[in-house]
């Protein structure tokens, strides 16, 4: 079995088994985005301890990729600093599920729960004074 076929097995079972699916009572921060192109809708809870992150959920649908990369996405973020989820990088993510060099069609499926995580951490360190909103935004645009 080639390294291709096994990262295509990941993403079929992460998508049909996601780890940390559902919704969160009571969330420290939350975020909504959706790709209205192709469907996917992604939610994003955290629970945020001693500048922890203490537990994360996400839900929603969308295609397998989509899926998949929340799940992954999900299992990496667990237990990180805040500074370290910030620092989570698309080729972090990607690379996880074999995906670096996914089609340009596919990849706002990817990426999507990355860019929902990081406005969902945006919005509360702004909210809780840890940053300023334009260093916020600029660290934003550099997602896609």
């Amino acid at each position: 079995m080639s390294s291709r076929d096994i990262y295509h097995e990941m993403i079929i079972d992460y998508s049909r088994n996601p780890v940390n699916f559902g919704k969160m009572d009571n969330p420290d921060a939350t975020h909504h985005d959706a790709n209205p192109l192709c469907g996917d809708s992604v939610d994003i809870d955290l629970k945020i301890d001693d500048s922890k992150i203490s537990d994360i959920k996400f839900h929603g649908k969308g295609c397998a990729i989509c899926m998949a990369c929340s799940s992954v996405l999900t299992e990496i973020t667990k237990g990180k600093s805040l500074d370290e989820a910030r620092d989570i990088s698309k080729h972090d993510l990607l690379g996880e599920l074999g995906l670096e060099h996914l089609q340009a069609v596919r990849i706002k499926c990817a990426l999507l729960p990355l860019k929902t995580l990081k406005f969902a951490l945006y919005t509360y360190l702004a909210k809780h004074n840890h940053d300023s909103v334009e260093s916020l935004k600029e660290e934003a645009a550099g997602l896609y």
